[in-house]
């Protein structure tokens, strides 16, 4: 049975030829695509980031916390 089509959008970017080269190297030695590579890259930075953005939530509003207490999970 085939697999869903999945909604997206193509984006073009231009990235550092060493870079893509690594890509390409861990493409192949994963057997996976560019593509699931790149995108579960991009969804690790976005956690990270919106784990660093309710840290910075908390400070300006005076409620700081140590980081090892931090939830990243939480919305």
């Amino acid at each position: 049975m085939p697999r869903a089509k999945k909604d997206y959008l193509c984006l073009n970017v231009k990235i550092d030829a060493e870079i893509c080269h690594r890509l390409t190297e861990v493409s192949t030695e994963a057997g996976q695509t560019k593509t699931v590579i790149v995108e579960r890259a991009l969804q690790a930075y976005f956690a990270d980031y919106d784990a660093k953005q309710r840290i910075l939530r908390q400070a300006e509003a005076g409620q700081l916390v140590p980081v090892g207490e931090v939830d990243r999970n939480d919305a």
